[in-house]
């Protein structure tokens, strides 16, 4: 599973651009081109690169291979679970074709018991997923907060009016010079500092697959 497959993390709000209604200015009638022209002059603006700040910021690279350790181990959990009530169901059905029970009471139960076994099975699927989930969340959460907290440090000097992201397409046009991904990944990466249980799983995952 990639990175991608796991967070869906919504690094910036879109910047809404706001246009006021056109005034006077002296006698003359002010165009829409003039207006825009002002705004513009008044508004600075920059934007993120959301594809390249996931695939640079090594906060991203650390949880993205926590997240895969963890969603591995939930298949294999769930794999193993399955392979054993397949193998338990398929013992029930030869030992009934077969003519091994003795009486209908104990049919029911051994039915049963591999109803529970099911039953059993979709609640921890549930609840592994719906950890897994959370886990998703948090971390969208301290990404989230560790980008917007280092971009109000960082536009403390800057002073733009907006900073936007480009994901795809949400931006048509967009001028490569006011493009600050590089800055933002750069300023990002000198002030992460990875946490030991981060690093810890990181290491184990590793050794598991050396």
């Amino acid at each position: 599973m990639t990175m991608k497959n796991y967070l869906t993390m919504a690094a910036f709000a879109a910047a809404t651009m706001l246009f006021g209604a056109c005034g006077a200015k002296g006698e003359e009638e002010v165009t829409t081109e003039d207006a825009q022209t002002e705004q513009t002059t008044e508004m600075k603006i920059a934007f993120v690169e959301l594809d390249t700040l996931m695939s640079q910021y090594q906060l991203y690279k650390d949880y993205s291979e926590v997240l895969t350790r963890k969603g591995n181990n939930i298949q294999k959990t769930l794999a193993q679970k399955q392979r054993a009530l397949e193998n338990h169901a398929a013992a029930v059905q030869k030992k009934y074709d077969n003519n091994e029970f003795t009486t209908r009471d104990e049919v029911e139960r051994a039915q049963a018991s591999i109803q529970k076994e099911q039953n059993d099975l979709a609640e921890l699927a549930d609840r592994l997923q719906s950890e897994f989930a959370m886990e998703q969340a948090r971390i969208n959460d301290e990404a989230r907060d560790s980008i917007q907290s280092f971009l109000k440090r960082y536009n403390k000097t800057k002073k733009y009016d907006y900073v936007m992201v480009k994901a795809g397409d949400n931006l048509l046009i967009a001028n490569p010079k006011y493009n600050i991904t590089n800055d933002i990944v750069k300023g990002l990466n000198k002030r992460y500092k990875i946490k030991p249980e981060v690093a810890e799983q990181i290491k184990t995952s590793k050794e598991e697959n050396d």
